[in-house]
């Protein structure tokens, strides 16, 4: 069980995967100029820049980032997926992909949007009558660009009284929303932009409303098959499928507590239950950042973003935020994609605009604005040092 610092830290993970993930070969160096004594080589770089990461008092035990260019992979790692048996971190590990999981439930409404059953103009009062009157003029469009104005369930005090009380609590989700169902709106819905987890429980329960079918199924027939994901799954429990990347609440002195399965699925749902693996993630985000998931028209919808407003975490350079989906705009060039963080866990999965390249980069602890901050602070800067491997043309 998770001790009493580690449940409250789980409010903030909250704001907690096309095609086969394919592989990038190695980077090839640089020219040099002439005279000018050989650098070390841009895969010895980034590798350093991994194992700095691990060498942080307060750093991941471990970390994984895969680079996908085309038909090539390249798979980085250090440090341990498993500090009990010192096992490395691994392509096919299964692990939380914590808000990640947000960009499924808008792969799910988007394509809904596609076959015509849903509208991103459709209103909670349209498809979700029985939710708060307050709520009725709230679109979907509002809703997966977080400028809906939905008050968080997660920070209610009747939920987190739940969960510090037992981590493990089995939740209904479909009711997440009842924590907040008295609350007003925040502000006027399009107003302003406010990341909130109650925003993709009401997109998900839109998407059983206009099509009758459970969002667990919505899931598999729109996203997991298409894409060939079968490592990807929505769980209810605490336990994950083996094998898995280790999760660690890391608060020196005090030694790593493995935090993977000290928390429950069910309070997140579609906000930040999903669990996929490093392989399977980079093929959803190559598909659903590029062009092969969705209509153009229906792309060019959600590819309408607003700048400054980021994921939480922060992903790389400049965010700003589309639907479910956000532009990371670095040095090197844009990327779209999602973050996320969950206790144990910090993601980041994105790809290039045209879908042929994508990173993910996961590493076994949580870091967030409002959680070591300085330790998101240089996982940003070498997330953006991935990037750039990433888009330069090598």
């Amino acid at each position: 069980m998770p001790n009493r610092a580690s449940v409250r830290r789980f409010r903030a993970g909250l704001s907690a995967a096309a095609l086969a993930a394919a592989a990038l070969g190695a980077l090839l160096p640089p020219a040099q100029a002439a005279g000018a004594p050989p650098g070390p080589h841009p895969d010895e770089r980034l590798q350093r820049q991994l194992d700095r990461l691990v060498a942080q008092d307060d750093g991941p035990p471990g970390v994984i980032a895969v680079l996908t260019r085309g038909d090539r992979t390249r798979v980085y790692t250090a440090g341990v997926g498993d500090i009990a048996t010192g096992r490395p971190p691994h392509l096919d590990d299964h692990m939380r992909i914590a808000s990640i999981a947000k960009a499924f439930s808008g792969a799910v409404a988007l394509r809904l949007v596609d076959q015509g059953a849903l509208s991103l103009d459709d209103t909670i009062g349209d498809v979700l009558p029985e939710q708060p009157e307050a709520w009725h003029a709230v679109t979907l469009r509002q809703l997966l660009q977080h400028t809906s104005g939905l008050p968080d369930f997660s920070a209610a005090p009747a939920f987190l009284r739940i969960l510090q009380a037992d981590p493990r609590h089995v939740f209904d989700s479909r009711t997440l929303l009842d924590f907040v169902a008295r609350e007003p709106l925040l502000f006027v819905p399009g107003s302003l932009y406010e990341y909130s987890n109650s925003d993709n429980i009401a997109v998900a329960l839109m998407a059983e409303a206009a099509t009758g079918r459970r969002y667990e199924d919505l899931l598999k027939d729109l996203v997991y098959r298409p894409l060939g994901l079968r490592r990807t799954s929505l769980p209810q429990g605490y336990r994950l499928p083996r094998p898995f990347l280790h999760g660690y609440d890391v608060s020196p002195p005090a030694a790593p507590e493995d935090v993977s399965e000290a928390v429950g699925a069910s309070g997140v749902w579609a906000s930040g239950g999903i669990v996929s693996t490093p392989r399977e993630l980079g093929a959803f985000i190559r598909a659903y950042g590029g062009p092969g998931l969705l209509s153009r028209k229906t792309r060019a919808e959600q590819l309408a973003f607003r700048p400054g407003d980021a994921s939480e975490p922060a992903g790389p350079g400049t965010n700003a935020a589309g639907l479910a989906l956000f532009q990371y705009t670095t040095r090197c060039g844009v990327l779209y994609g999602h973050t996320g963080n969950f206790p144990g866990y910090t993601q980041l999965a994105a790809a290039t605009p045209d879908g042929t390249r994508s990173l993910t980069f996961s590493i076994n602890t949580q870091t967030s604005k409002g959680n070591k901050p300085a330790l998101l602070a240089r996982l940003r800067t070498v997330q953006e040092d991935f990037a750039c491997a990433l888009l330069k043309d090598r």
